[in-house]
């Protein structure tokens, strides 16, 4: 049995009355383009932050020491969430006040590790409201939902959506238990809305084993599915290449280095294409990112204040 080590930073959810939904319709720009960092041969590396605690910009920090690329290739915000309006019955994303100012503030909290080469992805959680990925009552309300991810992706000038069913609790306010269809209807608005950024799986929760409905099977649309449990070896249980899967999964700082390397050499022997990691942090980490960056792409990390 696999032991859930995620220690995440949770945001009690406001009273519904005094949140309004998002507007969106801004598109954002990226502004002028810096050279990106060298091309690196290896397994992609994606970094989650806990924005609640921690800067973005710690995913850029690191570099490789044998040709300069970057140690991560992805960055997860962590974490938006997805709501539930009692008043309309309806879910909605929802920013707490440490992703919305790193939103806010994309000029210079998540261009600067685009123009490096390095994608930026939001990761929607669920906030103990009974609103989850897998309880949408129609297939019209999974795709309204969807839009606001969509719009949010281009409102912002992000990378792409990250999906963690965890901390719903399905069926607080009286929402519905999980169902079949929701997360087939949701995933399946989100990719036809954006058909070029990355759709990540985060591989827990009732959306994780409900991938496929009425004949339509929405494994194929995502870009990467990962392992949820830091410190161990599982194969997420989707149909996609090796290539887009992370079977390792490790939490900077609390893993051991060994194990990381462990987990970094095993990514490589048996041919997945990705490395997990969690809670990247503002202290210097490069012994942590170096024990496995040195088995995937055989360097050692640099760290850069």
């Amino acid at each position: 049995m696999f032991t859930l080590v995620r220690s995440r930073v949770r945001t009690a959810a406001l009273a519904l009355s005094a949140v309004a939904a998002l507007a969106f319709g801004a598109t954002a720009t990226t502004g002028a383009a810096a050279a990106p960092a060298p091309a690196k041969q290896g397994p992609t590396s994606v970094a989650y932050v806990e924005v609640n605690n921690n800067s973005m910009l710690n995913a850029g920090k690191y570099t490789l020491a044998n040709g300069g690329g970057n140690a991560f290739d992805v960055a997860v915000i962590f974490a938006a969430n997805i709501n539930y309006d009692t008043s309309t019955k309806a879910a909605y994303l929802y920013f707490n006040e440490n992703v919305q100012r790193v939103l806010d503030n994309a000029a210079t909290e998540i261009r600067p590790l685009q123009q490096k080469g390095i994608k930026v992805v939001l990761s929607v959680l669920g906030n103990h409201q009974g609103a989850g990925f897998a309880n949408f009552p129609s297939q019209q309300a999974a795709s309204a939902f969807a839009k606001q991810m969509s719009d949010t992706v281009v409102k912002y000038g992000l990378d792409g959506i990250d999906f963690d069913d965890e901390y719903a609790e399905y069926g607080n306010n009286g929402t519905a238990q999980p169902n079949d269809s929701s997360f087939v209807h949701l995933v399946t608005a989100l990719r036809a809305n954006m058909p070029d950024k990355i759709i990540s799986l985060y591989n827990i929760g009732p959306a994780a084993s409900r991938l496929s409905y009425g004949g339509v099977d929405v494994s194929s649309k995502f870009d990467y599915a990962w392992n949820p449990y830091y410190g161990t070896w599982q194969v997420p249980g989707i149909a996609l290449p090796k290539s887009k899967l992370s079977p390792a999964a490790v939490e900077i700082g609390r893993t051991s280095q060994s194990t990381a390397a462990d987990l970094a050499r095993r990514t490589v022997s048996e041919g997945y294409g990705v490395y997990l990691t969690y809670n990247l942090d503002g202290a210097d980490r490069s012994a942590d990112v170096s024990a496995f960056t040195r088995e995937l792409y055989g360097s050692d990390a640099v760290y850069t204040p």
